[in-house]
């Protein structure tokens, strides 16, 4: 199947599944899944629109305990004895009564092939109907404010009748509204500088009353909740749109007099406390939505990020790296509290910003990281880019539902020869283990389930998988083995009942080692997007360039593994058709505003990785490189063009897709001819249809994008061309010679310091080639290999290379001298901390020591590789140790229990090991020396000096 074929299928098991792997086909073996460098794993959208997915209306057939498992087409059934088998765990279930009258030409749809994602109505319904909570900043300018309150206003008419809702609003101080109050407006005032329990919340505002907790109490769906303490502050929309409504058009500008050289007080942190107590003391597990509204940064109480005075400004990346920040960690401990309590309550956070300073989101985004919320980062609440997203979060379907889903939680299970490593994207960890829940973590680990208080039909998220396999497959398969993954997500459906999604994916697994499916079944654009996510992830908690580092390294081993080339000759190099674009995405990741943080705010920063670790692959591909459309007279329509600085032209016009901005870019000369009027002109029609082409899809990616990207017109040579110019590949700039090669003559010059894709593509190059293993003839050579080898690395690591190259029997002699102290190694790389000792005499060092497990471990696979040579027919007497490797395995964790309930970490530095024999070379004696002469034993230099006289005498 060639690529274009391949592609083409995988975007449909994308449309039928919502998932896409970088590996189709699963390595068979650990040490073939460390040699893939891209890790398994899987991108997956659960609630991607599908209209033809089944609804069923009744409870999914499940294995028993613990598996789980649900029926699926990939079970063996036995319809005679109404049996079947699961494949995850090989148990035998009995089939449900109401399948009694199954056959093999009439299965029930969960049976069905095509049905490999199939839905739930749950008899389970919800606590209560879902929760809107508002919480308003009114420390705005009046227009600002305005604008806000039409936006709340009309967003009443967009919720479920039942749904419940209720305003906070705060400045200064903290006002929780009172609705349910009629008599009068009515609110409870919390001090903006006190730092609030949940139990002093829940007490000022009466909630502890007992017996009087509606969340407690099991409801019919689509009746409002009963009447409680909390009903005060949160009614039915339509019983209190009235008196909401009233209440919003009554909000001013909070009245505190703020003098020119101060910033007004906020006290952000205190009303999402307040809020945060409000619903979990009375909704508890039930769907729910704290809508922060923010019109500048928190000045006062907990969790403010800058102080009043404006003298003082608000930390900057430079700040945090120098780590001169003065309220940073503090705030940033205080809303990752809240948002634990929030996440374990199974509520979400949503922060809208309206402010052209920073609000303080890199402090708050795990507010709506863990809660799965949105983040929407706009210059003010008048601007349309605000107005219409937040209209976006209440789309709804054709049934008039919501198209969000609250309080999910997604459980990954698998067959025996795949492990679940970890999740990125916004959720939580529900600390579940399983048999399913590999020994590494990537992400959020050490579990199989995680809880995301908010799903919509765009939230995708990252699983990483590892292969549990320590050896190859089995031999004589007549078919090929299948590695299977289900994964179930269960949600509160804005109807009112919990809904169940089950998607079950199957792929094979690799033959033996070197088995050219796996290369075959790479999808780079998925590789790319994971690759990111993890970048990204790393980002949070190292140092950039060390993230930089990273991305590099895992790029050169890839192209290192799959490209063919002969050692040390860049210009053989050649990737497959599969592997083409991926150096390219790692290129633009690298430059990219999720690696790159200079030119941004921490604020934006946290913003675009918000949006990153929600997209699928497509939307994520766009974010990574951005698109670039082209139009002329030359052409009907748009035309793809390279994101090069050569694809600017006087005559043309471009079109940037860049996700967070569209970008419509004119030509010097069109520029020229749009300023004198001519597309208004008679005779000049088709310059004006031109103009509005590039507009018409301009609006096109408008209408189905969220958030609304900001929307700019630009000219050559104009300000805003600097949102075009940094994205594209600076192939001219004022270092090249002549400002670009082969039609580059009209190029647009980038003035940077940054290299060029090609530049980048032949260091990638030279670095892939050089570290290329010498060939070595398979007929002669032996091999022996361990995967993830519980021993120390560093000491593996220094006794390898002490036996590299010596001849078999010398090897294992010397690591039996070595287990019982009459040898040691040679400690030169990592010799901290080592003693010395006098038998390192022999080795030249002083420092060495006695690694008898490295040297237990070693000897065991020079047996096993001994063994191997035998069975070939080699001549094990006359066998050298030709080449042997030690590389790091992923650090595993474990628990030390210690004395009065202590625990430490304990960290395992496991290892791989490879070592190849192969039989020596004949050596052919050495004639006697011609009587008469002198043995000479000459070193370079003098040879050289010889060489040298032999040709000035000649």
């Amino acid at each position: 199947m060639d690529h274009e074929a391949q592609k083409e299928q995988w975007g449909e098991m994308e449309d039928q599944d919502g998932i896409r792997l970088s590996w189709n086909v699963f390595p068979s073996s650990r040490m073939e899944a460390s040699r893939l460098v891209v890790p398994i794993g899987a991108l997956y959208t659960p609630l991607k629109e599908k209209p033809d997915t089944p609804l069923l209306q009744f409870e999914p057939v499940t294995c028993k305990p613990p598996c789980r498992a649900v029926l699926n087409p990939f079970c063996q059934v036995d319809v005679r004895a109404r049996l079947w088998i699961c494949p995850f765990c090989l148990s035998r279930n009995a089939l449900p009564p109401h399948y009694k009258d199954i056959t093999q030409n009439a299965i029930p749809p969960e049976l069905h092939l095509t049905n490999t994602t199939i839905e739930y109505r749950l008899s389970r319904p919800a606590p209560s109907p879902p929760v809107f909570l508002y919480v308003v900043d009114t420390c705005q300018e009046e227009d600002s404010l305005s604008a806000l309150k039409e936006s709340l206003i009309m967003s009443l008419s967009l919720l479920p009748e039942n749904a419940l809702v209720g305003l906070i609003t705060y400045g200064t101080m903290a006002q929780v509204h009172e609705i349910g109050y009629t008599e009068c407006a009515k609110s409870y005032v919390f001090r903006g500088s006190k730092d609030y329990s949940a139990k002093q919340v829940q007490e000022m505002l009466g909630l502890l009353s007992a017996g009087l907790r509606p969340a407690m109490q099991q409801q019919q769906p689509g009746r409002p909740a009963p009447m409680g303490p909390a009903s005060r502050f949160l009614q039915p929309v339509q019983q209190c749109e009235f008196q909401l409504v009233k209440a919003l058009e009554q909000l001013q500008k909070d009245p505190w007099p703020v003098s020119s050289d101060r910033r007004n007080l906020r006290c952000t942190g205190v009303a999402l406390s307040v809020a945060v107590g409000l619903m979990e003391t009375s909704f508890q597990n039930a769907g729910g939505r704290i809508m922060l509204f923010a019109g500048g940064p928190a000045t006062e109480g907990p969790g403010l990020v800058v102080g009043p005075e404006l003298r003082e400004p608000i930390r900057s990346h430079h700040d945090i790296d120098r780590d001169q920040i003065k309220y940073y960690k503090k705030a940033l401990k205080f809303y990752d509290n809240l948002a634990k309590r929030t996440a374990h309550n199974g509520h979400v956070i949503d922060i809208f910003a309206g402010c052209l300073d920073q609000v303080g989101l890199l402090e708050m985004k795990g507010l709506a990281n863990s809660t799965g919320g949105y983040m929407i980062l706009t210059d003010s609440f008048t601007s349309s880019m605000f107005k219409q997203s937040f209209v976006r979060v209440f789309e709804k379907d054709a049934n008039d539902n919501l198209l969000m889903g609250f309080n999910a939680s997604l459980e990954v299970l698998t067959t025996k020869e795949l492990k679940v490593t970890g999740l990125i994207g916004h959720a939580v960890s529900m600390n579940k283990k399983s048999t399913s829940v590999g020994e590494t973590e990537c992400g959020i680990g050490n579990t199989c389930s995680w809880k995301m208080c908010s799903i919509d039909p765009s939230s995708s998220y990252g699983i990483y998988f590892e292969i549990a396999n320590q050896g190859g497959p089995a031999q004589h398969q007549q078919t090929p083995q299948k590695g299977m993954l289900q994964f179930l997500t269960y949600y509160q459906h804005s109807s009112g009942q919990f809904h169940l999604r089950v998607t079950t994916v199957a792929r094979n697994l690799s033959g033996p080692a070197g088995d050219p499916a796996i290369a075959q079944s790479f999808d780079q654009e998925t590789a790319a997007v994971l690759m990111s996510r993890i970048a990204v992830f790393k980002a949070e908690v190292d140092d950039g360039p060390d993230v930089l580092r990273w991305v590099d390294r895992m790029l050169i081993r890839l192209c290192s593994r799959f490209a063919d080339y002969r050692k040390d000759d860049p210009s053989s190099f050649r990737l497959e058709k599969n592997f083409t674009l991926y150096p390219q995405f790692m290129f633009h990741l690298r430059r990219s505003q999720f690696l790159q943080v200079f030119n941004n705010s921490p604020d934006e920063t946290a913003f675009y990785r918000h949006v990153l670790n929600q997209e699928d692959v497509s939307n994520s591909l766009i974010m990574i490189q951005p698109t670039l459309d082209s139009y002329t007279f030359d052409q009907d329509g748009s035309q793809p063009v390279l994101l090069d600085s050569t694809s600017i032209q006087p005559t043309h016009i471009l079109l940037l897709d860049t996700f967070f901005h569209i970008l419509i870019f004119h030509g010097e000369t069109i520029a020229e001819w749009r300023k004198a009027g001519y597309q208004e002109q008679e005779g000049y029609e088709n310059f004006a249809t031109l103009l509005e082409e590039p507009k018409e899809d301009a609006r096109e990616l408008i209408t189905d994008r969220f958030p609304l990207p900001r929307f700019i017109v630009c000219d050559a040579g104009g300000s805003q061309a600097r949102f075009l110019l940094s994205k594209l590949n600076p192939s001219t700039t004022h270092t090249t010679g002549s400002y670009g090669g082969v039609g580059a003559t009209n190029a647009q010059t980038i003035f940077t310091d940054d290299v060029s894709l090609q530049t980048f593509m032949d260091h990638l190059m030279k670095l892939a080639v050089r570290y290329a293993a010498t060939e070595i003839h398979p007929a002669k050579s032996a091999r022996a290999r361990g995967a993830y080898l519980r021993v120390s690395f560093k000491n593996t690591r220094e006794t390898a290379q002490a036996i590299n190259g010596w001849k078999l029997e010398r090897a294992v002699k010397f690591l039996e001298n070595v287990q019982e102290h009459k040898e040691a190694v040679a400690m030169r790389r990592y010799a901290g901390g080592t003693g010395r000792a006098a038998q390192g005499k022999a080795f030249g060092v002083t420092r060495a020591r006695w690694p008898v497990k490295s040297a237990e471990f070693l000897l065991g696979l020079l047996k096993n590789a001994e063994a191997n040579a035998d069975t070939k027919g080699l001549d094990t007497g006359n066998l050298v140790v030709k080449h042997i490797q030690v590389n790091q395995a992923p650090k595993q964790r474990r628990r030390t229990y210690r004395a009065h309930g202590r625990i430490n970490p304990y960290m395992s530095n496991p290892c791989h090991i490879e070592l190849i024999l192969t039989e020596s070379e004949e050596v052919v004696a050495k004639g006697e020396a011609v009587e008469g002469r002198e043995v000479l034993h000459l070193n370079s230099r003098q040879r050289g000096a010889r060489q040298r006289a032999a040709i000035t005498a000649a």
